[in-house]
């Protein structure tokens, strides 16, 4: 049997990491793993994680399974940080799950079981998984027009005529902020636009929710999933804590489903348990708690989110320092968008045989399609990076 088996094409990313760790040179730069890391380097354990995890090592008495949907706590906390009171709470069905990832995947096999004919459109460019785990469950996948590669903004002219061939029953995928890869953003008025096309062609939204609180602050990062989920009769939103409580390896996700009305929760909340016992039966607890724990006690999520602000507003830094720095080299305002980027990612838009070329002259390490992670970089490599950009003719 086993010998039967294909060989699987290579995460891009991975393989990416791997040559990295392989590069002898000292001056060599990863921008490629979408991991945020502080200027020494490091994904740091926050302040309120690290104090979280002790009162747990303390007071928990039991490692017992929770419930197939996780700890409703978990739940409630996730859909106050989220999504506030922008929607009915009796409205929402809720299950942790293994990581954003995990998130994203049971919200497309809740779209094949609700509706095994529905299509998810999905921006092009997107995070890669998306596409990856949309062709495994089998769901036909159509790109919608996003990055402009010449102004390196969202060419939304292009992406509201690409919906506009949405059928009824199709769902459509955003990002709630800071856009992986490109760090270019819808404004509100913009995200009106889309929901007003939703509404009337009688799509699904679906939001991955991945980096709130990493781009304009952490309200701010919410309010266009607000915006849609109290727009729309129905909608899907993956989150993730990975980065913006930096408890990557705790997998701790979550998928929220916004139903029409409160009489729909209860199947959609029996489907979504049904869903996590057929992929891996209970979430994991650890994460999940941790984040409970934070977010419902004030003294720990006001240094919760003092630390996530100072995470932010260092990449901002850093986001300032590239553009100047490329400006000065260049002579010209060009790169001006990597300030106006936000999150973790840039894409800067030039070819992967340039992007190539930076690795072999530069170590310069960033995805084929020009994504660079803002948060490997600090004060000291940027203009080495600036410096590699300007050379390489980009």
């Amino acid at each position: 049997m086993l010998s039967n088996l294909k060989a699987q094409p290579a995460d891009k990313i991975l393989a990416l990491m791997a040559k990295f760790k392989e590069d002898p040179r000292p001056t060599k730069i990863d921008l490629g793993v979408g991991v945020y890391k502080n200027a020494e380097g490091v994904t740091p354990v926050m302040r309120a994680v690290k104090e979280a995890e002790r009162r747990l090592v303390e007071e928990q008495t039991s490692k017992s399974y929770v419930a197939l949907a996780g700890d409703p706590a978990f739940a409630n906390a996730m859909t106050d940080l989220i999504l506030g009171k922008s929607v009915a709470r009796d409205r929402i069905a809720a299950v942790a799950t293994p990581g954003g990832t995990g998130a994203v995947r049971q919200a497309f096999e809740l779209v094949k079981l609700a509706n095994p004919e529905a299509r998810v459109f999905v921006s092009n460019p997107t995070w890669p998984n998306h596409v990856s785990i949309l062709k495994y469950v089998g769901i036909e996948t159509v790109a919608y027009r996003y990055f402009d590669t010449e102004s390196r903004a969202v060419d939304f002219e292009g992406m509201l005529a690409d919906l506009s061939e949405a059928k009824e029953g199709d769902v459509v995928l955003l990002h709630g902020c800071c856009h992986n890869p490109t760090g270019a953003n819808l404004n509100l008025t913009q995200w009106q636009s889309v929901v007003d096309l939703i509404n009337e062609k009688g799509l699904i939204a679906m939001i991955d929710i991945a980096y709130q609180g990493f781009g304009d602050g952490l309200e701010e990062d919410a309010a266009a999933t607000r915006l849609v989920v109290s727009s729309v009769k129905e909608c899907l939103l993956a989150g993730s804590c990975s980065k913006n409580f930096g408890v990557y390896r705790e997998r701790t996700g979550i998928l929220m489903a916004i139903s029409e009305t409160a009489d729909g929760t209860p199947l959609t909340q029996g489907t979504l348990n049904f869903l996590n016992r057929q992929n891996y039966s209970f979430p994991p607890d650890h994460g999940a708690r941790v984040v409970t724990t934070i977010l419902t006690d004030p003294e720990l999520r006001a240094d919760w989110a003092a630390e996530l602000e100072e995470t932010r507003l260092g990449m901002l830094k850093l986001r300032q320092q590239l553009a100047d720095e490329l400006q000065r080299l260049s002579g010209s305002d060009r790169f001006g968008f990597i300030a106006e980027h936000r999150g973790m990612f840039s894409q800067i838009g030039t070819t992967p045989e340039l992007v190539e070329k930076m690795r072999e002259d530069n170590a310069i390490y960033m995805v084929g399609d020009s994504r660079m992670n803002i948060a490997g970089l600090n004060e000291n490599s940027v203009p080495i990076l600036a410096k590699a950009i300007i050379d390489a003719g980009v």
